[in-house]
């Protein structure tokens, strides 16, 4: 073979062929995501230079190694730990780790006073020119404040509300996970995972999303069936834009069905959710784009793009949301190697967007006709249309060939929600999608032994950008935003009754009402009424001493300045009824 006779091996005069073909044999036992680690006799071999670049197909297990070997750094694979030959290697192959393992033993990587600086190392403090230390947030993270933290209260319980409506249950993962768990299932976003320094003999990485986690705890528990949410933060070595919502640490919701169900039924119930949520945080206009990864792979064939490369491709399409087509093109054309013709059939398609008559117009293509794949795409979104009809969700759909999302474990629909608000906001331009998500049939059985799958779909809410939009929202609608919760203000009028205002704190507490007073013992009834109206409390109870005498109290709306007395032993109840007329 042409490939295996231009390969020379430099370390003796052996045969590359024989010995590529032992190591993919001795590497077919490695299961990445299923428990195996490598160790120091993988950095041997990958360090000999045997292994050339672009193995055929009939090697895969050597293919999928080398591919694996290339998401570690230098300093991380030194800290791979001995190794020991547990499944006998044969002697050639034993004579090339050893040579190796010694030769390389003599490069390991320096230690640099700042550590390592790659992945999410951290390096020394930041310092100024004058040298001294610059107080500030890691780059792509921010601080929340009370006022910005109510807001996220709000867009949090929103969500929360929603996906409890629709019965899921609530998991938790860690937020590091094993490299290899994570390690191919992003495509070319692979390089913003954060990798972790040895801690122990385990290479770690900083979770890059929660479905990947979410795939890994359904195949370790082996899990059926199961509806689920996780909210938490994940981390990703990106571009900051702070004003379109963009960060490096930030929030993820997601709602996910995992089981084998009838199809497009769950497909379409996590499409109404997106629905559902963004119509309860009321803002604006907003559109659900959905398209398929079959209609997409579909496309690239007829197009003439080779196999191996619809991934690639399908990651430069996923652009088109940012950038023109012009961009797109060229990204195709000189840095993935696509012929220009070819090309310039793939943007005849997926320029297209349309509601459900252009499914059916695609659909009886004479060219996607002959692709099955293709075929099967239509069909399902035809029956998700009609489904979301029934759910009442259909009229924000758009079908929109150029949605191809990036990651590489999807398999099916795909859809992303786009906020009209938001594709105006800032100088760095809109804040993209704020939901996103589709169905991945193939992830959980990565992670299985015997490669079992387990049908998942499911969507993802960028809380960041949700929040941008609604602080900004809430801000235009009402001016100063309120931070705290605090339903009732106790504010005494006279001083020496500190003892009264807490036992009255107290009582409203007991029954369940939100309430404060003041920390001073003899606060100036002026001041504590200004705090209630500064901190937009609703309501003051007011005492003194002639009401003490007397057994009542006043009731006083801050904002209109309304005052009524009630009976001491009423005014649990007065204060319920005026909170629900609130």
């Amino acid at each position: 073979m042409v490939f295996i006779q231009c390969c020379t091996w430099h370390h003796a005069n052996s045969d590359i062929e024989p010995l590529l073909a032992l190591l993919d044999a001795h590497l077919s036992v490695y299961s990445y995501v299923g428990g195996h680690r490598p160790t120091q006799a993988d950095r041997a071999v990958a360090a000999s230079g045997c292994v050339p670049p672009g193995l055929p197909d009939f090697l895969p297990s050597l293919r999928r190694w080398a591919a694996h070997m290339t998401t570690f750094s230098c300093s991380e694979k030194h800290a791979f730990p001995p190794h020991t030959d547990g499944c006998k290697m044969e002697d050639q192959l034993a004579d090339l780790v050893n040579k190796n393992m010694k030769a390389s033993d003599n490069e390991a990587p320096k230690k640099t006073p700042q550590g390592n600086k790659g992945g999410g190392g951290g390096g020394s403090p930041s310092k100024s020119k004058s040298g001294k230390f610059t107080l500030k947030t890691p780059k792509g993270t921010r601080d929340y404040g009370p006022v910005e933290m109510a807001n996220r209260r709000e867009v949090f319980n929103v969500i929360y509300s929603v996906f409890h409506m629709h019965g899921a249950v609530e998991i938790e993962t860690p937020v590091f996970e094993l490299k290899e768990v994570l390690t191919g299932k992003y495509g070319e976003d692979s390089k913003l995972i954060y990798d972790l320094e040895d801690q122990g003999g385990e290479i770690l990485s900083m979770r890059y999303d929660l479905t990947v986690p979410f795939a890994r705890y359904v195949a370790m528990n082996k899990i059926a069936n199961i509806k689920r949410y996780h909210v938490a933060r994940v981390y990703r070595r990106d571009t900051p834009a702070m004003t379109r919502g963009r960060y490096r640490e930030f929030y993820q919701c997601d709602f996910d069905i995992a089981g084998q169900y009838d199809a497009m039924i769950p497909d379409a119930e996590c499409v109404q959710l997106v629905h559902q949520v963004l119509s309860k945080l009321d803002l604006g206009e907003f559109t659900i784009k959905i398209n398929h990864r079959k209609i997409l792979d579909g496309v690239f064939g007829i197009c003439g793009v080779p196999s191996e490369k619809f991934r690639p491709i399908c990651s430069s399409v996923d652009k088109l949301d940012k950038s023109p087509w012009e961009d797109v093109r060229k990204e195709m054309v000189t840095e993935k190697g696509l012929d220009e013709e070819v090309a310039d059939k793939i943007g005849n398609y997926v320029k297209l967007s349309g509601r459900e008559e252009l499914i059916e117009r695609l659909a009886n293509d004479e060219l996607l006709k002959q692709s099955p794949a293709a075929q099967a795409g239509f069909a399902d979104l035809t029956l998700l249309y009609q489904y979301c009809k029934s759910l009442g969700c259909a009229d924000h759909l758009v079908f929109d060939m150029g949605l191809a999302r990036g990651l590489d474990y999807y398999t099916g629909v795909i859809y992303e929600a786009v906020l009209s608000a938001g594709q105006t906001m800032g100088e760095e331009g809109p804040v993209g999608s704020v939901a996103g998500g589709g169905r991945y049939d193939g992830l959980v059985g990565m992670f299985d032994p015997k490669k079992k799958t387990v049908p998942c779909v499911g969507v993802s809410f960028g809380i960041e950008r949700l929040f941008t939009i609604h602080e900004q929202k809430q801000r235009a609608e009402s001016g100063k935003l309120r931070s705290t919760q605090t339903e009732v203000f106790v504010a005494t009028a006279n001083k020496g009754m500190v003892h009264e205002r807490l036992k009255l704190v107290g009582l409203l507490h007991g029954a369940g009402i939100k309430a404060e007073g003041s920390y001073k013992n003899n606060a100036k009834i002026l001041n504590q009424l200004q705090y209630a109206e500064d901190n937009k409390i609703p309501l003051v109870v007011l005492i003194g001493e002639s009401e003490v005498e007397a057994g009542v109290v006043k009731v006083r709306k801050t904002v209109t300045r309304e005052e009524v007395t009630v009976k001491r032993e009423e005014l649990v109840g007065v204060l319920r009824e005026k909170l629900t007329d609130l």
